[in-house]
């Protein structure tokens, strides 16, 4: 919805999702039912808690302890308090057995405590992905007196600043206890920095059946590198057709398949352009097909210097049968950071929407068969004079690990590995970026015009 309408339903609290410092991003109501043991009705408790106390409201009312070893494993202890005390009707009142919790995301930030809160100033709006912020230590807090003041409406830092420094430095105990640190105020990197999952540091891979629904953060990712696919088919009398293997769909990503008897690559660019291979017929019997794909850029380990050239690059791609080229393709850019989040990786079939729907509907399944697909991916490898291009562009810039090294912007703890200068750099590209772009609206180019006379223009 948009942002007026998710702040009206906050009211009368500020701000909204994404902003922890603040009950409009956090406070929830919550109805609970037991028939059995609630007598009271319909009755309204305003004691503080805090999501991680359902389970251990679950395990009181259902009489379990928390088991300390589940398979073999030593579990982590459930932070978080009952709240079956507040069932009863002559507990409606009492003091809340939750006195002290802390709220962090994306380094803004709060800490309950006995009625109080502080709470860090909100510095970046939740629908501004890049801000120019200072370190994560250096936000300046705000506090409010719960007991007298339950929608933080008034600041009352300045008239108790002792109160505040108390829950600062409650603030820094907790995160340490709870492995908050090292706070990281970033947004856009964050979301697309890949996660620990099934194809992490791999890249090769093989399967020998049609395997469908990985979910693209264990899928193999093909974004900045160069990758090969082969298949190794029959196609039986009279010709098939059907996905051979697809990740994304409508909104962005690729499908290898076979549209009537005939082998296809499409690549669609975020449903911009798509660019296509198709081969001739294939003729019964067993075959080899094959996508090869060659990409130009560095990659992206340039971003470790603050420098997004590597990524987004164009390639070459070859579609192959039987090992002979039968097309043969220049992309000119290439998606450089995520493909659609609520599509997944399949082989066999397509179980979400199509890459191109003039082609095809699914589930579109293979109606040969699917011997065996391998793929391989190559990623760029920095050279030593890229490193050191890179490091002196960031040196120069004040900019990267090599200008960061030993700056700490306040005596709090240390609060992340990436300081200012990085956040500013990234502005600065995203601000040159969007001027870019409006000049090149004003020309009215077409679109791979208007793509390359805004990537030359961010280089000048």
């Amino acid at each position: 919805m948009s942002i007026g309408w998710a702040w009206a339903f906050d009211t009368p609290f500020s701000w909204t999702k994404q902003i922890v410092s603040h009950f409009g991003g956090t406070r929830q109501g919550m109805a609970v039912s037991w028939p059995a043991a609630i007598k009271d009705k319909g009755g309204i408790r305003a004691q503080f808690h805090h999501v991680i106390d359902i389970v251990p409201t679950i395990l009181e009312a259902a009489q379990i302890k928390q088991p300390d070893i589940v398979d073999g494993i030593k579990q982590s202890p459930i932070e978080g308090v009952s709240m079956m005390y507040t069932f009863d009707a002559k507990n409606a009142n009492a003091a809340t057995t939750h006195t002290t919790q802390y709220f962090e995301m994306f380094a803004d930030r709060a800490i309950y405590n006995d009625g109080w809160i502080a709470s860090t100033k909100v510095l970046r709006p939740p629908w501004v992905t890049v801000a120019k912020l200072p370190n994560p230590g250096d936000y300046p807090w705000e506090l409010y007196d719960l007991r007298n003041d339950w929608t933080q409406a008034e600041d009352v830092a300045a008239k108790n600043p002792d109160k505040l420094k108390e829950l600062q430095a409650l603030f820094w105990k907790e995160a340490e206890k709870y492995q908050v640190l090292p706070l990281d105020s970033t947004v856009a990197s964050r979301m697309i920095t890949p996660r620990p999952s099934l194809s992490a540091g791999r890249t090769n891979f093989a399967w020998i059946r049609p395997m469908t629904g990985t979910p693209n953060g264990d899928a193999p990712s093909l974004l900045n590198a160069s990758y090969n696919f082969k298949v190794d088919v029959d196609i039986p009398d009279g010709g098939a057709e059907g996905m051979l293997v697809t990740q994304g769909g409508r909104f962005g990503g690729y499908g290898f398949y076979v549209l009537k008897n005939k082998p296809v690559f499409t690549w669609n660019l975020v449903d911009l352009k798509r660019v296509r291979w198709e081969g001739p017929d294939l003729t019964p019997g067993k075959h080899l097909i094959e996508f090869d794909f060659k990409y130009d850029g560095l990659g992206a380990a340039t971003m470790m210097f603050g420098d997004y050239t590597g990524i987004g690059q164009g390639g070459t791609g070859a579609l192959k049968v039987d090992g002979k080229a039968v097309a043969t393709e220049k992309m000119e850019q290439t998606l450089p950071f995520i493909l659609q989040w609520d599509e997944a990786f399949d082989i066999g079939s397509d179980t979400g929407t199509p890459v191109d729907d003039n082609d095809y509907q699914t589930p579109f399944a293979f109606t040969g068969k699917i011997n065996k697909l391998t793929l391989d991916i190559e990623r760029p490898k920095l050279s030593p004079d890229d490193v050191k291009r890179l490091q002196q562009a960031a040196r120069a810039a004040g900019d990267g690990p090599s200008a960061d090294t030993g700056k700490t912007a306040s005596a709090e703890p240390q609060v992340g590995t990436v300081g200012l200068s990085l956040v500013d750099k990234i502005q600065l590209r995203i601000d040159k970026r969007e001027a870019c772009r409006k000049q090149a609206e004003a020309k009215d180019l077409g679109m791979v015009e208007r793509v390359k006379f805004v990537q030359q223009c961010v280089q000048q």
